[in-house]
């Protein structure tokens, strides 16, 4: 079976299908063999497709939405603020992303990479006492970059005494992503100790650049313009997975404000689960062949699809985008979302949710690089409607739980991180979570944050979908695995975590 697709006049590609004697299924092309190296740039570099998103936002007025911003606290000896800015100029010159703008061309958005010595970092330096500190922290945390004109990373030094200093260090989206934040902070580290010292940082040199993965995505993933390239063949599945769903969910949202209220400004609730449901949460992955997260992305689907009432939700999650060894030191944004469409009226019970989201799931990490935009281009809704609304990150953490984050190199310094103020929420349910494990690596509970639009839900429907949440999971992971209805009839239900687990010994 030869597999194509058309432009059906409305912007969506659909699925075609020649068929002939010993036909057989379809299947996407082998990305072609090109090694990961340096190699010779051309004049026109392309965005990586991570990137994407990030720039057309940008483009739409909403940079600062997508600004990662670190405060670090800096105390237990003296410290050098003349070192802390020459470890910023190292540091930005060791990763290119942190000195790359991306104009507009011919060919369209482009990696631009400034030579190291001839940038001028946005740095400044400032005396500040404990009273002022909140409010200095938030402003360039919220601030915009213009990304056609401005490199993507600003540091602001706040003095409030000798050995006592708060750098923070601000850097958009689209040139890091979470994972890039262990080896940035990591070689700001050693450059300071180096620059206290006169000296010049030694680092590994990274083996390949971020300009490099660029390159060699793009040679994997071939033109949209060639039907049979893997870029092709993503896109297709996406747009055949996403026909007919609903376009927009109906949220229980709060009536408009006014004076209206910033619609990206956000609030975060804390989330949390003991080790006793992070325990049964992992049993009945372990039974259903699943991992823990398709777990939670099953009870995150239950949740949303009772808020909105709605049988067919999509959720999205995260994916690192590092398959390759050598992207593991690198600075640069190599993740994106990827969107699972959850059939809750095609599930009759827990088994075969569990099921429908696990083979959803590796569907769509099997997809993981077709460009939002890109996407919305090619299915049947405003191009104004988001993708979706909700998502749900969880992360391992790297270690037992600790209450501190000093560098065993630091030499006397402690090293605290401060919360900048500024809480940005791009969707309207965003859930990031992160297991834990004791040292013997049993499940030692599950913590994280729920992130929502003030404009959009009031703290009571915020706090209520939590509980929805938490009820549904402490079901699961008390052992229910009966009709799905009765998960739905509980998520509409006000319940307490507590309630939940009272009526899973009804249930089960």
């Amino acid at each position: 079976m030869r597999s194509g697709g058309y432009d059906d006049g409305r912007g969506a590609l659909v699925a075609t299908a020649r068929h002939g004697a010993g036909a057989a299924c379809f299947r996407p092309p082998a990305p072609p063999v090109v090694p990961l190296a340096p190699q010779p740039r051309p004049a026109h570099v392309p965005l990586a497709p991570a990137q994407e998103r990030m720039w057309h936002a940008a483009r739409l007025g909403r940079s600062a939405d997508w600004n990662v911003a670190r405060a670090m606290r800096i105390q237990g000896a003296p410290v050098d603020v003349a070192a802390l800015r020459a470890a910023l100029e190292h540091l930005v010159a060791r990763h290119e992303p942190l000195r790359t703008r991306y104009p507009v061309t011919g060919n369209g958005p482009a990696q631009v990479v400034a030579d190291p010595a001839g940038i001028e970092l946005d740095v400044a330096e400032r005396v500040v006492d404990e009273d002022e500190l909140p409010q200095a922290v938030a402003e360039p945390a919220a601030q915009a970059f213009d990304l056609t004109r401005d490199l993507p990373v600003r540091a602001r030094i706040f003095v409030l005494g000798p050995d006592d200093v708060v750098l923070v260090l601000v850097v958009h989206h689209i040139s890091v992503d979470g994972r890039s934040m262990g080896p940035l902070i990591r070689d700001l580290i050693t450059a300071y100790l180096a620059c206290r010292t006169g000296t010049a940082p030694q680092w590994a040199p990274l083996p390949v650049s971020y300009t490099d993965y660029t390159l060699w995505k793009h040679a994997q993933l071939g033109e949209f313009t060639d039907e049979w390239s893997r870029a092709t063949h993503q896109l297709r599945y996406w747009a055949n997975a996403l026909a007919g769903r609903p376009a927009l969910l109906d949220l229980p949202a709060r009536e408009p404000q006014s004076p209206p209220v910033d619609p990206a400004a956000g609030v975060l609730l804390p989330v949390g689960f003991d080790a006793r449901t992070h325990a049964g949460l992992l049993r009945l992955a372990q039974d259903g062949r699943a991992s823990l997260f398709m777990v939670l992305q099953a009870a995150f689907a239950v949740t949303v699809g009772a808020f909105a009432r709605s049988g067919d939700v999509t959720v999205a999650t995260a994916v690192s985008g590092r398959d390759h060894r050598l992207l593991d030191d690198l600075v640069g944004n190599f993740s994106d979302d990827v969107l699972m469409r959850v059939r809750l009226d095609r599930a009759g019970d827990v088994g075969e949710l569990i099921d429908q989201v696990r083979r959803v799931a590796l569907a769509a990490y099997a997809h993981p690089d077709t460009p939002n935009p890109r996407l919305k281009r090619c299915l049947l809704q405003d191009a104004a409607l988001p993708l979706f609304q909700a998502t749900l990150i969880l992360q391992r953490a790297e270690s037992p739980r600790a209450t501190g984050t000093e560098p065993a190199p630091a030499q006397g310094l402690s090293i605290t991180e401060l919360p900048t103020g500024v809480v940005r929420a791009k969707h309207d349910l965003e859930f990031a979570l992160t297991d834990h494990y004791d040292q013997h690596g049993a499940p030692a509970g599950i913590d994280g944050s729920f992130l929502y639009p003030l404009a959009r839900f009031d703290e009571e429907t915020a706090a209520r979908f939590v509980a929805h949440f938490h009820a549904v999971a402490g079901l699961l992971a008390d052992g229910y695995r009966g009709p799905l209805s009765a998960l739905l009839a509980t998520a509409g239900r006000r319940r307490s975590v507590s309630a939940a687990r009272r009526a899973a010994r009804v249930l089960v």
